[in-house]
């Protein structure tokens, strides 16, 4: 009996895609935290936005907890990629706590340039989105009222600062380039002299994602990104796909989250991966599908990527 022959399908597979430096770096300060003390290490929040991360680091002997009250004061606590509030390592000092920051050498960049508008006596506007962590966290570097969010264009048409001669913006690292262009390009209208960041805010990773994904987008009948709906970076891949000229973008946590039907009618699927997710889920995504179709797999490359940071001096072996 011969069987069916598989529809054949095209296979975008983007790159850059899937874990930037600074996600790599901080899952590294676990496993080397595990391994210099042992465990049980606890992290204060998810270390990047992945459940399978987390699954294989918990394995390991990480525990992860939302607030510092939550970790004993004999056991070492690590900091997650996002940044956090400048109390929480105050508090981590008050109670004598080993503790190691993991925060994304690029977010402490925002943190250091906040400061220093701060500094300079300039009123901050933060372009992000409330609630992330990298939001609370880079609010949280000053004090209340130093900092104003911004979420979108209306809102940077309506801000209305405290002296137009005295201000600033900052961003968070992984919006949409696009969106925030134009949001930044609103206030720079409405405030010729608005100080801006040295470099952009916007970090590396999150840009040459986006890139890929608009590189292939528009020769994609269906993107699917894999990635958590709590990852910021990984949502805006879905919508970049769609503006790029996707007909469908979808977000997956891993292969067992694609429903098969989405695949009616189309002839190329885009694979991509957000900048905390694994690469053995891509694999195992590009494998359901072969195993489904006839599948002929074909790398959109925009640029290579070469970056990497050290892990912190207390870790060092």
């Amino acid at each position: 009996m011969t069987t069916p022959e598989k529809p054949q399908i095209s296979v975008l597979l983007a790159a850059p895609r899937g874990f930037c430096a600074g996600v790599d770096r901080a899952i590294q300060i676990v496993e080397q935290a595990i391994r210099k003390w042992g465990a049980p290490v606890y992290v204060r929040h998810e270390i990047v936005h992945n459940r399978h991360v987390v699954e294989r680091l918990e394995a390991l002997g990480a525990v992860f907890v939302e607030e510092l009250d939550d970790c004993p004061t004999d056991r070492p606590v690590i900091f997650s990629a996002h940044g956090v509030p400048k109390a929480v390592p105050a508090e981590a000092r008050a109670r004598e706590m080993i503790y190691v920051d993991a925060t994304c050498p690029l977010v402490s960049k925002v943190h250091v340039e906040a400061q220093r508008h701060f500094d300079e006596a300039r009123e901050i506007v933060l372009i992000g989105h409330a609630g992330h962590p990298e939001v609370i966290g880079t609010m949280g570097q000053l004090p209340p009222g130093a900092i104003t969010l911004l979420e979108t264009v209306a809102d940077a048409e309506t801000f209305t600062p405290r002296d137009p001669s005295k201000l600033s913006f900052v961003t968070q690292t992984t919006l949409s380039v696009d969106d925030t262009a134009e949001m930044v390009g609103v206030l720079q209208r409405r405030f010729p002299g608005i100080a801006a960041p040295h470099k952009e805010d916007i970090c590396y990773a999150t840009t040459n994602r986006q890139d890929a994904v608009k590189a292939m987008g528009e020769s994609a009948d269906l993107v699917l990104v894999i990635g958590s709906p709590k990852s910021s970076n990984s949502v805006r891949l879905v919508e970049v796909a769609k503006r790029a000229g996707a007909r469908d973008a979808r977000l997956v946590g891993s292969a067992d989250e694609v429903d098969w039907a989405w695949f009616d009618g189309v002839s190329s699927v885009g694979v991509t991966a957000g900048a905390s997710a694994p690469e053995d889920l891509v694999e195992a995504l590009i494998a359901a599908i072969a195993a489904r179709f006839d599948a002929r797999v074909e790398e959109v490359r925009v640029t290579k990527e070469d970056v990497v940071f050290k892990l912190p001096r207390v870790l060092a072996e």
